[in-house]
């Protein structure tokens, strides 16, 4: 008979503790904001310090680093991959030399850092890259670099460079680069600005192997579909590289395809790159008519960029030839025309010019690969017939060699529509 006195009691404890619990929720809510009437915020997130710092020699250390904000930093996902890349703030977290994955934790306004494989007897160089936000979205655009040390002597030696795309001649964006010294395997990154340059500083002077790769899957390693170079070198107190990534594919070139571009004209495409260095000719490349394998004589073989050269070359003096048989022919000087607006702004951009000169001298320094052929023929080729391209010994990037035929089609010309009139034949006269 006691139980249903208590339970009025059992109810109003539950109310008092479902009233607690909201307004904590809402009291956790209302702190994001702003306060009222106040600025928004939209001051990003600094770091106050990072432990050890910058220079120390710590042989015993065996803790995290640490890095503290003045502001609680947004919560991402820490524990889990996306795909095979990196998740949430291990993206925004260098750390190096490292064998392994690296373990990023999140503290509200204390980030925490650790090699998985635990620390070693190593000078560490810790770069904390742009990419943290606190809760307003205010996100840290700087970059901030420690190096510590667990027992050897921190370097004085710096390397630096330009990472640059070799087949598609421009710069690489965002570049992972590793600088391994000899004999070890593992090394010290840093990433590429947007001008595709980089330094490393305070290194031990010696022997290093440096690396620039298109981490394409963002997992910090060179993977075997991704564009890479690298460069030896032997560095004192300062060295500058160059590295020319292209994708390393191990297996032989083929050709894929192959066009009719007009009576004289067939393009080939390639399945990957080819050595510029070792270029086709007359003796690795037929043009056979088919069914019956008729050879064709070749005139020249050229790479799509010296086709397009010379279309350019003869289309600008065709131009140039034009223009001086227009100012030949005497112009009435009274009657002036206007030049047209061009619709373009007069006024100057914003955004800075970047200089280019240095990309253009680098990548001058190297002939350019391709991975499209184009072959002119003595003969004109015959319209609705059918030839196969040749190719022996096309050798790739990696000096890998393959064979292989394509075949095409010329097609048919192309019959006069009957239908149409002819508006320059002079018609017939009326009756």
């Amino acid at each position: 008979m006691a139980r249903p006195a208590r339970r009025p009691r059992r109810q109003a404890q539950i109310a008092r503790l479902f009233l607690a619990v909201a307004g904590a929720a809402l009291y956790a809510c209302a702190s994001v904001g702003d306060p009222p009437g106040g600025p928004p915020d939209v001051a990003p997130p600094r770091i106050i310090s990072i432990q050890p710092e910058s220079g120390a020699v710590v042989p015993n250390f065996d803790d995290d680093i640490t890095i503290q904000f003045d502001e609680t930093i947004e919560e991402q996902a820490t524990g889990g991959r996306s795909g095979e890349g990196l998740a949430g703030l291990e993206q925004q977290i260098l750390l190096s030399p490292v064998a392994g994955r690296v373990n990023v934790d999140w503290h509200r306004s204390r980030i925490t850092v650790k090699p998985k494989e635990g620390w070693k007897r190593r000078v560490y160089r810790l770069e904390v890259l742009p990419g943290f936000s606190d809760l307003r979205r205010n996100r840290f655009d700087s970059s901030a670099v420690v190096l510590f040390s667990r027992g050897p002597a921190i370097g004085h030696a710096r390397i630096g460079g330009i990472a640059l795309k070799w087949v598609e001649q421009s710069i690489l964006l965002r570049a992972l680069i590793e600088a391994v010294p000899l004999p070890d395997s593992v090394g010290y990154l840093t990433m590429a600005d947007s001008g595709g340059q980089f330094n490393i500083d305070n290194l031990q002077p010696g022997r290093y192997i440096v690396y620039a790769t298109a981490d394409a899957n963002n997992d910090r390693r060179r993977g075997l579909r991704e564009a890479y170079d690298s460069v030896e070198v032997t560095v004192d107190s300062s060295a500058n590289v160059a590295l020319y990534t292209f994708p390393h594919d191990t297996v032989p070139p083929r050709p894929r395809t192959a066009t009719f571009v007009d009576s004289v004209t067939i393009r080939v495409e390639m399945s990957q790159p080819l050595d510029p260095t070792k270029s086709l000719d007359t003796t690795n490349l037929r043009v056979l008519a088919l069914p019956d394998s008729t050879p064709v004589a070749i005139a020249r073989v050229l790479t799509q960029r010296q086709f397009d050269s010379l279309t350019a070359a003869a289309r600008a003096k065709a131009d140039s030839e034009a223009a001086a048989k227009r100012d030949s022919v005497p112009r009435d000087s009274v009657r002036v025309r206007r030049p047209e607006p061009s619709g373009r702004p007069t006024e100057p951009s914003d955004r800075p010019r970047v200089d280019t000169s240095l990309v253009r001298q680098l990548l001058a320094r190297r002939p350019v690969p391709t991975d499209k052929l184009v072959i002119t023929v003595v003969s004109p080729l015959k319209p609705d017939t059918r030839y196969a391209v040749q190719i022996l010994g096309a050798t790739n990037l990696i000096g890998k060699t393959g064979d292989g035929t394509v075949s095409f089609t010329v097609p048919k010309p192309t019959p006069r529509d009957s239908t149409k009139t002819d508006s320059t034949r002079t018609p017939p006269p009326r009756e």
